[in-house]
């Protein structure tokens, strides 16, 4: 093989490349891809049956009649309906199928976290053979779909065709260069290969002559002789050359190779940031999507997923609400009344009607009822506790609110996981008597005007006028559940034991009680379990001498107000803590401030 022959083909063998399969081939291919795809959608799962299904915060759980066909999950009102359009759908290309953690009976099928189903079946096996139908219904469709994207191409590709495209400028000059570097290969190849052949014919005519040893040597073209320094200085210089030109175009790629890693970092980066905000507003959304659209996984309950600071957030937004309607709606009813104007009396006045009589605060027509001994043996116990200071029982009271005259205490307490902090109150007003005060505690037709978050309040029983047995409802703020109370309230006068300088002393006891076992309303309250006391004092000025003509400004009622709530239910114990921090102070301020209002034009009433 001579040397031309032999750089021919190294030059060859360096650009050999391996040919991409036949048009014929590839379509082949797809046709046999498509009809498994084809195959697979013929042979689709069915299953149907009934499921409870999550509607609302409102109604719960519904059942619903739930069918899977063509990869499709739908439900129906009922099976009736089948044949009429379903109610909702929601594909299971892109859904997730989960199983609860602590729910036996439910699972959930979410698309992108934004569709949501809710489900629960009937027993643990129904629950079992629904996730696994519809996870294999998943398997099966997810393998499909990794077959189709294998033959779209790589993620890779993607993205480099999407570089190659935002930085076209760049690339279009890095191949002008390369291009310039490989046409000056092509000039170097020819010169050395005319070199080559120079050298060749010197070879052959060198190889003739010793055969001859008699003609003289004829290189052709009529070459007589051969310049042996000068072709080596040539053939140096061009091998030089080329070695100069790979240099440049490694120096290019070199180059280009650090322009494309500096675009890399910065579009990393740039995904980096893109990935952080998206996730950013993906917590938004789903935060958002919490309060305007709870779910069951989203209110007070056993399986509750919401953050303790969300749920107080809630309750908070809601207790705010609840207190504006309020105070618009006793403005509206101000307005509304008739303006009068009554001269306040300088003595001393007694209620009227039922009140009027001796008996009341007595408890002796409530004596012969067959709760008066339970009435009457706590009502003596929650007295006694409201005289005890909150330091004489040595079990740490911590005050938790100091508003002037407002001072409250509590004590943390749990029974079974259940906030049961007692609380103690004393306050300081001016303008009202101790019967004033009990009394627009006690009665039911001031509640609405006082107690913000009550929406219905029943007597069950009159026992006596200063006896009466209720229930009541208390409005629903989400995310906690609504709740009730059914209890006895006792209104008394006390006449032993004052502290001095004391004119007269009532209290109002109220205590839970399952007397009369009345079921909720709707059925579906958290009973709350109560005891309250109201001791409130009327103090006269020290100077005073009895037989004087009184008026307001010489009264003052002093108030201690203890109480024990067991909410019941699953609310957070640190959320109900923040709310009774919240809410009990001002609770206090506005029942004592609505009865000096109600009282400042009416007479004094003992």
């Amino acid at each position: 093989m001579d040397l031309v022959t032999t750089t021919s083909a190294m030059t060859a063998a360096t650009g050999e490349s391996t040919s991409p399969p036949s048009s014929n081939e590839a379509a082949a291919g797809s046709q046999s891809d498509a009809s498994e795809e084809e195959e697979y959608l013929d042979n689709s799962i069915e299953l149907r049956g009934y499921l409870s299904k999550w509607t609302n915060y409102i109604y719960g759980w519904q059942p619903r009649y739930i069918v899977l066909k063509d990869g499709t999950l739908s439900y129906y009102k009922s099976e009736s309906e089948s044949d009429f359009g379903c109610r909702g759908a929601i594909s299971l290309t892109k859904a997730t199928i989960k199983a609860h953690e602590s729910d036996e009976l439910r699972f959930d099928v979410v698309v992108n976290n934004l569709n949501n189903w809710c489900l629960r079946a009937e027993t643990s096996e129904d629950r079992m053979h629904w996730v696994e139908v519809l996870q294999l219904y998943k398997e099966d469709t997810g393998s499909t779909d990794t077959t189709s994207l294998r033959r779209h191409g790589s993620t890779m590709s993607l993205q480099s065709n999407t570089i190659s495209l935002t930085s076209g400028g760049s690339l279009k000059k890095t191949q002008r260069n390369l291009r310039e570097k490989v046409g000056e290969l092509e000039t170097f190849k020819d010169i050395l290969f005319g070199q080559i052949e120079t050298l060749q014919r010197y070879f052959d005519a060198c190889s003739e002559l010793n055969k001859s040893n008699a003609q003289p040597l004829d290189l052709g073209d009529g070459l007589k002789c051969i310049d042996f320094k000068g072709e080596s200085i040539t053939f140096r210089a061009t091998t030089s050359g080329v070695l100069t030109t790979l240099q440049h175009c490694l120096e290019i790629i070199a180059e280009s190779d650090e322009s494309w890693k500096r675009k890399l970092e910065r579009e990393i980066d740039k995904r980096r940031r893109s990935e952080e905000q998206n996730k950013r507003s993906k917590d938004e959304i789903e935060r958002l999507k919490r309060l305007s659209y709870p779910g069951p996984d989203f209110e007070e309950g056993p399986h509750s997923t919401l953050p303790e600071d969300e749920f107080f957030d809630a309750v908070e937004t809601g207790l705010d609400k609840i207190e504006e309607d309020m105070q618009l709606r006793f403005k509206l009813k101000l307005q509304s009344q008739i303006s009068q104007t009554l001269v306040n009396v300088p003595h001393e006045a007694v209620a009227e009607g039922e009140e009027a009589r001796e008996e009341f605060g007595t408890g002796a027509e409530a004596k012969c009822h067959a709760l008066w001994p339970e009435i009457d043996r706590v009502c003596k116990e929650q007295l006694h506790y409201a005289r005890e200071g909150v330091g004489q029982d040595g079990n740490g009271w911590q005050i938790f609110a100091d508003e002037g005259e407002i001072k409250m205490y509590k004590r943390e307490e749990e029974v079974n996981g259940l906030v049961m902090d007692p609380l103690k109150a004393y306050h300081s007003v001016q303008g009202v008597t101790a019967r004033e005060m009990c009394h627009y505690f006690f009665m039911p037709e001031f509640r609405n005007d006082w107690e913000t978050t009550l929406e219905d309040c029943t007597i069950l029983e009159k026992i006596s006028a200063d006896t009466l047995l209720f229930l009541q409802t208390h409005k629903r703020i989400w995310p906690a559940s609504q709740r009730d109370a059914q209890f006895w309230s006792h209104m008394r006068k006390i006449t032993d034991n004052l502290e001095p300088g004391a004119r007269d002393m009532w209290v109002v006891c109220n205590n839970s009680t399952e007397y009369s076992k009345q079921e909720s309303k709707n059925g579906k309250c958290v009973r709350i379990f109560l005891t309250v006391i109201l001791s409130c004092q009327t103090h006269l000025p020290d100077d005073y001498v009895k037989g004087q003509p009184l008026n307001r400004n010489d009264l003052t009622c002093k108030i201690t107000y203890c109480s024990v709530v067991n909410p019941g239910g699953w609310a957070p114990a640190s959320a109900l803590r923040a709310v009774y921090k919240r809410e009990y102070p001002k609770f206090l301020k506005r029942f004592t401030g609505y009865v000096i209002d109600q009282c400042k034009d009416k007479p004094i009433m003992f």
